[in-house]
């Protein structure tokens, strides 16, 4: 696990040792153990290393071919390296035990149908000093970041947007199509868009090729619906067991420790429980944030059922306090807003682990891949409903109503049954406090509503929420973990097992009113049964609802509603803001995820714009 970034100029300029240093500067938490720079004929690539598999020097990057015609640089993990490595041992020799050395010669061997052999995360950046072009490609669902800046001058890319901001030559600025998203849906990296309007992302499953002359051509190298149709479906549950074991352990491939970040939550229940049961891993740390005995988010009773199996587990309580001090780091860490302060639980998580472990574990994933949202209900209900399975839409409407004593699963699917413009209106004016001409300006070409909340059944809702939504969570945990220099994997989103669940029939995946259910049935005598069998969702919630109203966030907040700055970003009703603030302080509301985004999108604005 590492940070790479890089510049190439075109025109025959040339790129500076400086340059590149500058940019690895910005990003030397992700890699704290070695770095290193190659520049040549405009090309600049750097590095930062966070030592993982093959401490020794031999890890080292950029790393040169035999031949000394490749540069490559590499973050991630490549962790079936060990089989590829057999497999190349026939026609070459390593001179390290690393998956870097591995991936190179891949590259060499195969070019870029190499990604096809490939089971880990990566970005990479492969710099042929023959032909004087560079190949770039990410990951299949976007584990690891790729930024770049493009113009008629250069490409600059990094791990993370700060270190491109660094050495561009002009002040950035903000992508209102991007915030607008942000505030009315909640939503962030569902396309190419940043925050930043200079700088994109390369989307997951993608590859580029840029030569000496500017000339970037950009292509999908991964197209899951495509894989799917031609995966054999899972059958039974132990198929699926026998699959999410092996990813398991694979991820387990390491040098230095290994830990997880324990939920309470069914899924990275099922990390822990796989890896007491097929691993025996009884000296296996966990990492949990909690709270109070029933207070919003605390998960304890749940992640209590390990005291008996596990002698190492930490725990941490973020709180309105902690939040108030880290909101500066906190951000800085992230380079963009976060829609709520759930990713917050996870950084103090990772702080949390940080000096105990290196590498952890985690549940990412699960939730697109086995319908883990309440929503995902609403989904499922639209696809009964165009194929007129009546009987069965009854039945799993009413057991849905008994088990989690809620309508949002039948609001969520009279909500999916609106017209596109409709879903962007009646988000608007939920929201109450959008300004109408910033409203007037963005609504038409908004693509959530028509992307991610048109699916017309449960499975193309998993293969959109894979497309447009799973990717922000990812990030997410990439800047938190990387922040405190850990490397974090996600035994969910390994290929394999991600191809075989997203074939099966929907009634396998919701069943008797409950989500992942393939999931419950594999953890059969695994899973202690108060967590198989529980109903709720949680995931990192927080009792954010309870910190808006402490006297300090108060002040800072109501100083914030009121400055001129705010008021003049053209994005909010400043006097519904206002109103909405007095009704949540007096508990008459609850519009926590709202006030924080205001918090959020406004230290952003004096952090990376203003």
């Amino acid at each position: 696990m590492c940070g790479i970034c890089g510049k190439i100029k075109f025109h025959n300029a040339e790129v500076s040792v400086r340059e590149i240093k500058a940019m690895a500067d910005k990003i030397r938490h992700r890699g704290p153990d070695d770095d290193g720079y190659f520049t040549e004929n405009g090309f600049g690539l750097g590095f930062l290393r966070l030592s993982i598999i093959d401490l020794s020097p031999g890890g080292h990057q950029p790393m040169l071919s035999d031949d000394e015609r490749y540069v490559m640089t590499f973050n991630g993990e490549i962790y079936n390296y060990i089989e590829i490595r057999d497999e190349l041992k026939k026609k070459y020799t390593f001179k390290t035990q690393s998956d870097s050395e591995v991936l190179l010669k891949a590259y060499i061997e195969w070019g870029e149908d190499c990604l096809h052999r490939l089971n880990g995360m990566f970005s990479l950046v492969i710099y042929d000093r023959k032909d004087k072009t560079i190949f770039g490609a990410r990951d299949r669902f976007g584990v690891k970041p790729f930024y770049y800046n493009l113009t008629s001058e250069s490409f600059t890319y990094s791990s993370e947007i700060p270190a491109i901001l660094e050495v561009m030559d002009k002040k950035p600025q903000a992508d209102d199509s991007a915030i607008f998203d942000y505030l009315v849906f909640n939503r962030t990296d569902q396309t190419e868009k940043t925050f930043f309007k200079e700088v994109k992302k390369l989307q997951h499953g993608c590859k580029f090729n840029l030569n000496s002359k500017g000339e970037l051509k950009i292509s999908k190298w991964y197209d899951l619906r495509e894989r799917v149709k031609d995966t054999e479906p899972l059958k039974t549950p132990e198929e699926y067991k026998e699959l999410f074991s092996s990813s398991v352990g694979l991820r387990l491939r390491s040098d230095v420790p290994v830990g997880v970040c324990l939920s309470g939550g069914l899924d990275s229940s099922s990390i822990v429980s796989t890896l007491l049961n097929d691993y025996d891993k009884k000296d296996l740390q966990t990492f949990s944030a909690v709270y109070e005995k029933g207070e919003t988010g605390d998960e304890s009773k749940f992640i209590d059922l390990y005291r008996p199996l596990l002698k190492n587990m930490h725990f941490i309580t973020p709180s309105a306090e902690t939040l108030f001090n880290d909101k500066e780091k906190y951000n800085r860490a992230h380079g963009e807003p976060t829609p709520t302060t759930a990713p917050y639980a996870q950084f103090k998580v990772m702080e949390l682990a940080h000096g105990n472990v290196v590498v952890t574990l985690d549940g990412q994933g699960a939730d697109e891949q086995l319908a883990g949202y309440h929503y995902f209900y609403g989904f499922y209900f639209k696809d009964l409903l165009k194929k007129m399975r009546l009987v069965r839409l009854l039945s799993e409407s009413s057991k849905y109503v008994t088990n989690h004593r809620s309508l949002y699963g039948l609001k969520t699917f009279a909500y999916f049954l609106l017209p596109s413009s409709m879903k962007t209106s009646l988000r608007v004016s939920e929201k109450g406090y959008i300004h109408s001409d910033f409203f007037a300006s963005q609504s038409g070409g908004n693509s959530i509503a028509g992307d991610l909340y048109a699916s017309n059944s449960l499975n193309d809702a998993l293969h959109d929420h894979f497309e447009f939504k799973l990717e922000h969570l990812l990030k997410w945990e990439d800047r938190n973990s990387m922040w405190f220099s850990l490397e974090s994997r996600v035994p969910f989103l390994d290929y394999r097992l991600v191809e075989k669940t997203l074939s099966v029939h929907p009634d396998m995946v919701i069943n008797n009113g409950t989500t992942k259910h393939l999931l419950r049935e594999a953890m059969k005598g695994i899973l202690p049964e108060q967590i198989r069998n529980r109903k709720d969702k949680t995931g990192f919630m927080t009792p954010e609802e309870k910190w808006f109203r402490t006297d300090k966030f108060k002040n800072y907040i109501t100083d914030l509603i009121d400055s001129q700055s705010f008021k003049n970003r053209g994005y909010f009703n400043s006097k519904e803001v206002k109103e909405r603030y007095d009704k949540h302080l007096k508990g008459e509301i609850n519009i926590s995820k709202e006030i924080w985004k205001w918090i959020n999108l406004e230290m952003w604005f004096k952090e990376f714009i203003d």
